[in-house]
């Protein structure tokens, strides 16, 4: 696998094909389900082994971890993921990057043409939700798959994400309403900025977060030169 700074670079300039949507399903088995059921065992153990992998990252953590977060011995874990961890980390990897992609697709549209408002409501959406923590995806999840499933998953993160903001970027651009370099770069840069706000400890934060997300996004538009059209933006929920 190539080494992470490259992979990295690679992502950032790649021209890769938006990937099909997943079915629009009511389970993540593809089973349609009452939405007042309870959830499915599939469901509860996705759910589950997404919030453990978040906080612990893939080599962490275990089959039997999960088993016992949803009350099932781990052998029955194979039952719905018969590939074992990799199958189950990389169905909760994809889940998590198309919502990601959904939600800001939806909070980018409630901007309407306004790149102010529209990186708000980005900063809203990102805040709203677990990290995603992209650096140790790249650096200690990916290299424990195989190579073709880790390039997958990435190409996601590019085409839902990334080729996302920068397509909000180039359309400022072309409106003259900024200069800056690629797009692509700058996405990055304000996915990594915003992103880092989870990262801040609680003793720390004296303020809400959108709040101060949305005093560095200020901050950042002033040094593109960025003139806003509609004048001062208006509160934002995606």
């Amino acid at each position: 696998m190539e080494g992470a700074a490259q992979y990295v670079t690679n992502m950032l300039v790649e021209d890769t094909a938006l990937p099909p949507a997943l079915p629009e399903t009511s389970g993540s088995d593809g089973a349609p389900r009452d939405p007042g059921s309870e959830l499915s065992a599939r469901d509860r153990i996705l759910d589950a082994a997404e919030t453990m992998f978040a906080s612990k990252g893939y080599s962490a953590v275990t089959l039997r971890d999960i088993g016992s977060a949803v009350g099932l011995r781990h052998a029955s874990l194979y039952h719905h993921f018969p590939a074992g961890k990799d199958q189950l980390f990389v169905e909760v990897t994809e889940r998590n990057i198309r919502r990601h992609g959904a939600g800001l697709e939806a909070a980018i549209t409630c901007g309407g043409v306004s790149l102010r408002r529209r990186l708000y409501g980005v900063a809203d959406w990102l805040l709203s939700q677990p990290p995603m923590d992209l650096v140790r995806m790249l650096k200690s999840d990916m290299p424990s798959l195989d190579p073709a499933e880790a390039r997958r998953l990435m190409d996601l993160v590019s085409s839902l994400i990334l080729k996302r903001l920068a397509s909000v970027l180039d359309a400022a651009k072309q409106a003259g309403s900024i200069t800056g370099p690629d797009s692509m770069l700058l996405g990055g840069g304000i996915l990594g900025l915003l992103e880092s706000f989870h990262s801040i400890p609680t003793f720390a934060i004296r303020r809400p977060l959108t709040e101060m997300a949305r005093e560095l996004i200020d901050v950042f538009l002033s040094g593109l030169g960025y003139r806003d059209e509609e004048g001062p933006a208006q509160e934002v929920t995606a």
